[in-house]
């Protein structure tokens, strides 16, 4: 392969693309031509040949001046600001600021003399607006008009940082709460799969063990008709809710229904209700019960009071709904990947669309309720649990991307890249790398577009949440991007206007009270801890990875704005990672680059090693158990600075079997192996919260004292 020319080094850099790198293992690495011309090419940068490379570089620096204003600009709050203008040379024109409260204000320009260039014919000069530091937290917008027109900017204005709850007079400031994969985690009163009810009854239980939160994983949308994509983390849109969660019984509506009507629905019920005693979860005949009831419920009429609520819903949802609806119910007449449907179908503001939407209106309007009907539920769940007591109450999980076949690549165009999916490069524990099949933003049309996804899919995000758990929330400073056809190690990163993407996710929190947990694992760059934490953005501490080149840390030498917990869900719960099943998963699945005698070694070293320091500590006696090992390795937590403490609902369970192998798909059941009790068999919530080892455990890690 050829090696990339200085000027295809230069180009790359000014549009954040990587052309070296250093590997987990601290070697540096250069990047192959080839891939960083697909990824300009991705970002809209011609760059195919040499003559592309000097084009591009040419246009590059008149870019930014042939815009009046930027595209968006988002600052911190309780600061000057400046935003430059260009216009043309000696063009009077009026510069105004509109607050999102209705209020406006004339800016003035500050002193700022720069030569005028000559771009595209015409002479321009650069102004700089001025915008007080008085102005206040929001989105606002600049609006400059002028004889060559009128142009706006938006503007959003975010929090310096974001402070964490504050605790009670008397109370510890450290708070723990349960972490769930709530799709796992089933009742006899469920339909096959974890629901809002589940969670409702796991985070009412929790809060009786003085617990302040339960983070789920992300609840995102599927697809709306089999096969279902388990994954969790690669749904169709990130903005909006899997309707498989629906606890169908808790719909007001139901009450209007007749009594052959409710048979129907218990028979579907019973009919579901056959995979709970299942190895593995089956979402597709899940959703095939649940579905048709859901239907039957829908029919019903609604009240006034009801109605109103459901048409203010879609009003607040807006075009945003609207889209997504119409792309469910196109899937369920076209097939589920959109490339495939007729052309002038796969353009969502083209006639032929507008005239689907109207022809399969009930189906829309279906797909509308279902979403309604979620949200009404998520909210009640959060206002009941904050009722109990529960500082937080549910914390969401934000995915970091989408299918690449799914509502959002149909809905919002080019602002996600084609020819490219996201992943991670080669680390200790995915040693070939990982591609995780989904497209990235379009840094620079997010920016075109004033984030205006971005901002809708956070705002949903942190509706009726205490909390917003960011997977992979490097992904906001540099995503691995991977050409189409290449292996996961031939990629390269990508950087984004952190600033702006981690401004607009703190605005938002604000807003909404909540705290930000960033999964800030594998391979960081330092800064970027250091850059979340003066943010008041927390990070994660899983107990096994914190460790420096002397051995495990102490306790004393975790983070104070972090979420500490001993597993996550890439790992086995914590029964299963005592005794070395992510290592005989991995040799299972040929997933290791050393022998296994090597790996088998070394993995039970560090184990040891963490072990040894709790018997150090007098925190587990020689000879304990795996029982008493998990208690332990919890109770240490509690000896950290952490503010949360988390507790896998898979270790009140003493479960064993790995929820996710990362660097799989079909290999292995991931996101498919339902809760289970010590000896493999699935175990039933309500059974679970009896356990007398379930409490003990919560007690564990609880502060406070009943």
């Amino acid at each position: 392969m050829p090696e990339p020319t200085a000027e295809l080094i230069e180009l790359a850099h000014a549009h954040g693309v990587a052309t070296e790198f250093w590997d987990w293992q601290g070697v540096h690495t250069d990047v192959g031509d080839h891939t960083i011309r697909t990824v300009l090419g991705a970002l809209g940068v011609s760059a195919e040949t040499d003559a592309d490379v000097r084009a591009s570089l040419a246009a590059r620096g008149e870019t930014e001046w042939e815009q009046v204003l930027p595209h968006v600009l988002v600052r911190t709050a309780g600061q000057e600001q400046r935003v430059p203008v260009h216009v043309p040379d000696g063009a009077r024109y009026a510069a105004t600021l509109h607050l999102e409260t209705g209020e406006t204000m004339e800016l003035g320009l500050a002193e700022h003399h720069v030569t005028p260039r000559e771009v595209g014919g015409r002479t321009l000069t650069e102004g700089m607006l001025l915008i007080p530091a008085s102005v206040p937290l929001g989105w606002h917008e600049v609006v400059v008009e002028g004889t060559f027109g009128t142009h706006r900017m938006p503007l959003a204005l975010a929090p310096a940082r974001l402070e964490p709850p504050a605790a009670e007079p008397g109370e510890e400031a450290q708070r723990w709460g349960l972490m769930t994969q709530l799709y796992a985690m089933r009742s006899r009163r469920s339909w096959g799969t974890g629901d809002l009810g589940d969670l409702a009854d796991a985070g009412a239980w929790a809060a009786g063990q003085g617990a302040d939160f339960i983070l789920v994983n992300p609840l995102h949308a599927a697809e709306p008709t089999a096969p279902m994509e388990p994954s969790p983390y690669l749904p169709t849109t990130r903005r909006f809710v899997n309707p498989i969660y629906i606890r169908v019984e808790d719909v007001p509506e139901v009450g209007y229904l007749s009594a052959a009507e409710r048979q129907l629905v218990e028979w579907h019920a019973d009919d579901a209700r056959r995979y709970l005693d299942l190895d593995h979860l089956d979402r597709d005949a899940v959703w095939g019960s649940k579905e048709p009831a859901l239907r039957m419920v829908y029919r019903q009429p609604r009240s006034l009071r009801r109605e109103r609520a459901y048409q203010a819903f879609c009003e607040r949802e807006g075009q945003g709904l609207v889209d997504f609806a119409t792309w469910a119910a196109l899937v369920r007449t076209h097939g589920q990947v959109w490339r495939e449907w007729p052309e002038e179908l796969q353009d969502p503001r083209s006639e032929a669309v507008l005239a689907a939407r109207e022809e399969l209106a009930d189906e829309v309007g279906f797909q509308q309720w279902l979403q309604w009907v979620l949200a009404e539920q998520l909210a009640t769940v959060q206002r009941d649990l904050r009722s109990t007591g529960m500082a937080l109450g549910v914390i969401h999980d934000l995915a970091v991307g989408v299918h690449p076949d799914g509502a959002d690549t149909w809905s919002l165009g080019d602002v996600l890249a084609r020819g490219v999916t996201v992943g991670a490069p080669p680390d200790q524990y995915n040693q070939r790398g990982q591609n995780w099949s989904q497209p990235p933003w379009r840094p620079d049309r997010l920016a075109e577009v004033g984030y205006a996804p971005y901002r809708e899919m956070v705002r949903a995000a942190l509706r009726d949440a205490g909390g917003l758990r960011v997977d992979h929330i490097i992904g906001l400073f540099r995503l691995w991007w991977i050409p189409e056809g290449l292996e996961a190690d031939e990629g390269t990163y990508v950087r984004f206007d952190h600033d702006a993407l981690v401004g607009i996710l703190m605005l938002e929190a604000h807003r909404a009270g909540a705290v930000i947990i960033g999964e800030d694992l594998g391979t960081v760059e330092p800064w970027v801890r250091d850059y979340l934490r003066e943010r008041g953005i927390l990070g994660t501490s899983i107990l096994w990875f914190e460790r420096d080149e002397h051995g495990p840390l102490g306790p004393e030498r975790y983070r104070e704005l972090c979420l500490a917990t001993v597993t996550t869900h890439d790992l086995p719960p914590t029964a299963g990672y005592l005794t070395g099943e992510h290592i005989r998963v991995r040799q299972s699945l040929g997933l290791l680059t050393r022998d296994l005698e090597v790996e088998t070694a070394e993995d039970e070293a560090a184990r040891e090693e963490v072990l040894a320091m709790l018997r150090g500590k007098g925190l587990l006696r020689e000879g304990a158990g795996v029982p008493e090992q998990i208690e332990a390795l919890h109770r240490f937590l509690t000896w950290t600075p952490a503010l949360l403490v988390g507790v896998s609902v898979s270790d009140l369970a003493q479960d064993k079997r790995t929820i996710n192998q990362p660097g799989t798909d079909e290999e292995y059941p991931n996101w498919r192996v339902p809760l289970a009790g010590p000896d493999g068999s699935p175990v039933m919530l309500e059974e679970l919260l009896t356990w007398r080892s379930a409490r003990r455990l919560a007690g564990t890690v609880s502060r406070r004292r009943f």
